[in-house]
């Protein structure tokens, strides 16, 4: 069982990331989880369900941290149709945090990469409509 220092420092993780200082780095690259990572490049999912994962990065109280976000759900299309898109953005809009602040400018939350790199507002819709 893990001690309670190493719960809590596990939690603060989760919410606040890792220092980018903390991670061995090789040329422009980060080592995490034993990967090789280039921060805020979306690549294919490990986990079960999900489409995507990237190593967002992000300033949080003056210090460069980075946390692993998974996003698009596997099984379900993405911008395939300029309606299903138009729909997806405005519904996605309005999804707020657990403080009431919207996730589509959080570089730490999943819809926000769903909505750059998935449903991207600026490219016409293209994509698969089972994945």
């Amino acid at each position: 069982m893990k001690k309670s220092y190493e719960k809590t420092k596990e939690l603060n993780d989760m919410t606040q990331g890792i220092k980018l200082s903390s991670l061995k780095k090789k040329g422009s690259k980060y080592i995490y989880r034993g990967q090789l990572w280039s921060l805020n490049k979306p690549k294919r999912s490990t986990a079960k369900g999900k489409k995507m994962m990237v190593l967002a990065s992000k300033t949080v109280n003056g210090e460069k941290r980075a946390k692993l976000i998974h996003f698009g759900a596997k099984g379900y299309g993405h911008n395939y149709s300029k309606e299903a898109k138009k729909n997806y953005l405005t519904r996605s809009a309005g999804i707020r945090n657990k403080q009431g602040k919207l996730t589509k400018d959080d570089p730490w939350s999943a819809n926000y990469w769903a909505r750059k790199i998935l449903w991207p507002a600026k490219k016409k819709a293209t994509g698969p409509r089972i994945t």
